[in-house]
């Protein structure tokens, strides 16, 4: 009986220390999980304010666009059968105009007046955007680079397709009766800015073979030699061109 008894009271000493154990896990987990929760409490952005600790400016094509392309454009894209709300952010026009509630999705600047930043920010499910169900859910990192793209002004770059194209301003160099076209400009500042001196032009023959072999991978024959040789026109070089070109 005595042994019974001891072993009894060993159980439930064990049995104490266990359950002093778990106490003290559950205390941990709990005093972690509050601090964890102050931290992101913290380093969330306050409506209103800016984000001056964020560190450069957001690329939108780079950075938000793929973001609304893959993630947005679904329920709020071109397809006028699949658009909810009315909202539109595939374009520049429908994306920051006014919802028929009179308010904005996107007000460039202005987090408080923003509804985007209302919906990916919210603790609301039901508000929430995108919807829980949803199968592509924006990420952490993805919501902030949004509402830092809104606090620092919304620039909307159109993407590339739609931009016409311009010529740009010919550099200038030191040398100036070097280059022949544009591209020689280009290739010219290059070259000074890294220290170095365009070599000398070459002869009508090792200009032929070049031209030979960067287009047809053969040298010149004799016949073909000696006709570029003997062409004295201004456009010998483009005439040999095309002719390889045909």
């Amino acid at each position: 009986m005595d042994r019974k008894i001891a072993q009894l009271q060993k159980t439930i000493s064990e049995s104490e220390q266990t359950q002093k154990e778990l106490v003290d896990r559950l205390k941990a987990l709990q005093t972690g999980q509050f601090l964890l929760s102050e931290s992101r409490s913290a380093n969330a952005p306050k409506t209103g304010a800016k984000l001056t600790s964020a560190k450069g400016k957001i690329d939108f094509r780079k950075q938000i666009r793929p973001i609304l392309s893959n993630k947005c454009f679904l329920c709020h894209g071109p397809d006028e059968h699949n658009r909810k709300a009315g909202l539109r952010l595939d374009l520049k026009e429908h994306a920051f105009a006014a919802l028929k509630s009179g308010k904005h999705a996107i007000v460039p600047g202005d987090l408080d007046a923003s509804l985007v930043y209302h919906r990916l920010t919210t603790s609301d499910e039901s508000d929430r955007m995108p919807p829980a169900d949803f199968d592509k859910p924006l990420t952490q990192e993805e919501i902030d680079l949004i509402v830092r793209w809104i606090d620092e002004g919304a620039h909307w770059e159109q993407h590339w397709a739609f931009v016409p194209p311009k010529r740009p301003d010919l550099p200038e160099t030191s040398l100036t009766d070097w280059a022949k076209n544009p591209i020689d400009h280009f290739v010219l500042a290059k070259l000074e800015e890294n220290g170095l001196e365009p070599t000398q032009e070459g002869d009508k023959r090792s200009l032929i073979r070049r031209l030979y072999l960067d287009l047809t991978g053969i040298p010149p024959t004799p016949q073909e030699l000696h006709l570029f040789l003997e062409d004295t026109s201004p456009d010998a070089y483009e005439k040999a061109v095309d002719r390889l070109l045909e």
